[in-house]
């Protein structure tokens, strides 16, 4: 561990869940790779769509409504919605569902390990658990709901990291001072900026990366820096 100001023992402890606790982009391309091969027989013209074009597709969404950058699953059903208007015609919102709903129970196919969900298992025994999360991880499918009081996705009405709202809304569901809250997560903008604002201390630590303050975006330091998920643990002696 690395500790960049002094921690107070923390009486809750908040994730992050993508980057933090599992490698989340094998699977979001794993899963974009299999919608495509699931939508190429009857909708090709929707399949063959570059990645670049979706993206672009998805900006000028967020453009014209940015609170769908909080949401990604109102974002990706939009998305199918436009690109598949051609080929699906009055079908379209069907077609869209039913594309949605077998992208969605792939992306939460996340990789978490055993010694992952152990430390979980662990620390909850130990202090109440929350998630915040930017992403939208079907939480229950992934067998992390056990180990959690509650998990908050960012939602249009729920904006997402750094935006404080989700740490405001942790604090009170908790009914814990924030300054007695450690939020652990990979992003030091989303993730340790976002902990700073709502006057939580911050964990840093990402699970898909060498963690390198160099290579990273920065607007504030987080507290400590944990070189393994369990060195939390020595947080609460």
């Amino acid at each position: 561990m690395i500790f960049y100001r002094s921690v107070t023992t923390p009486t809750a402890i908040t994730f992050d869940l993508d980057d933090t606790l599992y490698d989340n982009h094998p699977t979001i391309f794993r899963a974009e790779a299999l919608l495509k091969e699931k939508m190429a027989d009857r909708f090709p013209k929707a399949a063959s769509i570059p990645r670049a074009e979706l993206s672009a597709i998805k900006r000028r969404f967020i453009q014209d409504s940015p609170e769908l950058a909080s949401d990604m699953s109102k974002l990706r059903l939009l998305t199918l919605n436009y690109i598949l208007a051609d080929e699906a015609k009055d079908n379209v919102e069907e077609a869209a569902t039913e594309m949605y709903e077998f992208f969605y129970n792939e992306r939460s196919k996340v990789p978490i390990s055993n010694e992952v969900l152990t430390t979980l298992k662990n620390l909850s025994k130990k202090v109440p658990l929350v998630g915040i999360t930017n992403g939208n991880l079907d939480t229950e499918q992934a067998g992390l709901n056990p180990h959690f009081k509650t998990i908050l996705h960012a939602s249009s009405s729920r904006p997402a990291k750094p935006h404080r709202c989700m740490f405001d809304e942790a604090a009170q569901y908790l009914s814990i001072a924030p300054k007695k809250i450690l939020h652990v997560g990979d992003s030091l903008i989303n993730d340790v900026f976002g902990a700073y604002q709502a006057g939580f201390q911050s964990a840093w630590f990402a699970c898909n990366r060498p963690m390198l303050l160099s290579k990273e975006k920065t607007l504030v330091l987080p507290d400590v820096e944990l070189s393994k998920l369990d060195d939390l643990f020595s947080l609460l002696r």
